[in-house]
């Protein structure tokens, strides 16, 4: 069955970059209609109110626009969009305004009044605002308050499964979703779609996000032929929580402000082992502090559970207990004290640096289709900044809101979708109901070990070659296997299967990406390609679905505001100085 159902602005995702476009495209445009759809409960699912570190913002004295601008592209290795780039690190110090003065947002603060702003690993200036550890929440819950205030339509546990083109091709009319309650298809006309579904790399044996979170946007997106810039580029948060394969707390992140307080990693020999591998040793970025412990694990210098321990008792139990009480409960809850103990971690996919390619008013290609937050390329190249990802989302959010509400108003009529594509993707998404029944959970499994064994931390052709094979044999078989219930109603076996074609699907995309990048920048290791190459020649990779194919090419960084050997800052640190070069 399928309905239909129009609104002028359709925002697909209710993370910060979902609900902060919704009030601006509100504020834009208040007499247009603006619905939200989301894939679980508004405000309640996704990514940012997981967020326990922070909000980078340079509002100190002695920081500046300039130095966190710079910490990000010399972080993302020269890599980002530097426009982009700039416009996140200018607009977050407005929207951190916004979110405290509007939104109503308390963060901590000094004895003085001032904000108060926590280290974080990779940067020059302590500039992390945050809400104890608990700052997720702080925003989400703040913005869900205002949202819900207003005449915005809600459409939950409505999952999107296809962008619908016009019959030319040459713009979006609109959305097909599952409303995963009666399992009924519903179309979505409006005049602009914001994308801002979240990343959330899960095909990864440890990861953060929560398993309903399988990068449907970006399968989306390759399917209507979308460009997608850095898919090679997976974010290992290096302390990620490992209790054993029984609880599914593993995986789930104990935040940078750890390491940045002067939190010390631990071999099994209850070693200190970061300076070995760099001079800023636990404070340097999260791509080397990961195959830090990586390279541990693979020397075989492990905790009981097979990773390392991260230790804060020599700063104080009671200390750690007043700053860090979210994390301490956590770790509790797991057989762990964080406070005066050591606690086991492992690397952790965190985040997705890649993403569609967009300008910095977060349109792109396809007119009609905005992107915003994880699911957009561009802002953190190969490596993302801790206390960058919230800033970009909200950051973001409030921009594509702001575009989406003026260029809405200027459209006098709804686009018209193409019949044929709707009918496709509808018997698309109704393909395992013929299907034998079969095991999906087992190739989930088997998808995550293999991404984390060939497609992980350090990477090598033949690991990289090993894995697309494999991955292209699970999704044949995925092909092959079929659900045992029919019932379309709340049938969650169905979503987790498509899930799963989603996850493949991309994938399959960071493969061939990684394979095609020859040196290692940021997060992106290949141990037969060890060089960084040559900063000045730098490019970033571009997968685009061509065909019944995925194709890599390259495009060059427009360094447009400062080249590799220049600086906006005057005291550049001897690293970055180092990194320069």
């Amino acid at each position: 069955m399928l309905e239909r159902h129009d609104t002028d602005i359709l925002i697909l995702g209710s993370g910060g970059a979902g609900l902060f476009a919704a009030l601006h495209a509100q504020k834009a445009a208040p007499d247009l209609k603006i619905t939200v759809a989301v894939k679980g409960l508004m405000g309640k699912c996704g990514c940012t109110r997981m967020v326990q570190g922070g909000y980078n913002v340079a509002l100190s004295p002695g920081d500046s626009v300039e130095r966190h601008f710079m910490d990000t592209i010399i972080g993302g290795k020269w890599l980002p969009n530097q426009d982009i780039a700039w416009k996140l690190c200018e607009t977050a110090v407005i929207r951190v305004r916004e979110l405290e003065n509007e939104i109503g947002c308390f963060f901590d603060r000094m004895p003085d009044g001032t904000l108060h702003h926590k280290a974080f690993a990779g940067q020059t200036f302590d500039r992390t605002v945050h809400k104890g550890d608990l700052t997720g929440i702080e925003i989400i819950s703040r913005l869900m308050e205002q949202v819900l205030a207003g005449p915005v339509e809600r459409m939950e546990e409505h999952r999107a499964i296809a962008f619908i083109p016009t019959k030319e091709g040459d713009a979006l009319a609109g959305v097909l979703l599952i409303d995963m309650r009666s399992g009924v298809f519903r179309f979505v006309r409006a005049k602009a779609v914001l994308m801002a579904t979240g990343g959330g790399p899960t095909m990864y044996r440890y990861h953060t996000p929560s398993g309903d979170k399988s990068m449907d946007g970006l399968a989306m997106s390759l399917r209507i032929g979308l460009p997608l810039r850095d898919m090679e580029m997976v974010q290992f948060h290096p302390t990620g929580l490992l209790a054993g394969d029984e609880t599914r707390m593993t995986g789930t992140v104990l935040e940078e402000g750890l390491r940045g307080a002067g939190g010390q990693l631990l071999g099994g020999d209850g070693r200190r082992f970061m300076f070995d591998y760099e001079e800023r040793g636990e404070r340097a970025t999260r791509d080397i502090v990961s195959r830090g412990i990586y390279s541990e694990m693979r020397k075989g210098n492990t905790s009981p559970n097979g990773g390392v321990y991260i230790s804060m008792s020599h700063l104080g139990p009671a200390e750690v207990r007043k700053r860090f009480s979210g994390m301490v409960k956590r770790c509790a809850d797991s057989g762990f004290d964080l406070a005066a103990g050591r606690v086991e971690v492992v690397p952790t996919a965190h985040y997705f640096m890649g993403g569609v390619v967009c300008d910095p008013d977060t349109r792109t290609e396809l007119p009609g289709l905005y992107v915003a937050g994880e699911d957009a390329g561009g802002a953190h190249g190969s490596n993302r900044l801790g206390g960058n990802g919230v800033a970009n989302s909200t950051v973001y959010g409030g921009v594509a809101g702001d575009v989406m509400g003026l260029e809405a108003k200027s459209m006098s009529a709804l686009r018209d979708p193409d019949e044929a594509v709707i009918e496709e993707e509808v018997a698309r998404a109704l393909y395992p109901f013929s299907r034998t029944p079969g095991d999906i959970h087992s190739i989930r499994d088997r998808l995550m070990n293999i991404m984390w064994d060939d497609v992980g931390i350090m990477r090598t052709a033949k690991g990289l070659e090993q894995g697309l094979a494999r991955v292209r044999d699970l999704e044949a078989e995925l092909l092959e296997t079929g659900l045992a219930d029919d019932d379309m109603v709340f049938n969650l076996t169905w979503h987790d299967w498509l899930n799963v074609r989603s996850l493949i699907e991309v994938s399959e995309a960071i493969a061939k990406a990684a394979l095609s990048r020859e040196n290692s920048r940021g997060a992106h290791f290949r141990e037969d390609f060890p060089d960084q190459g040559d900063l000045d020649a730098s490019y970033f990779t571009v997968v685009r679905q061509k065909g019944d194919g995925l194709k890599v090419e390259w495009e060059r960084v427009d360094f447009t505001i400062v080249k590799p050997g220049e600086s906006l800052i005057e005291d550049m640190s001897p690293v970055q100085a180092a990194e320069q070069r």
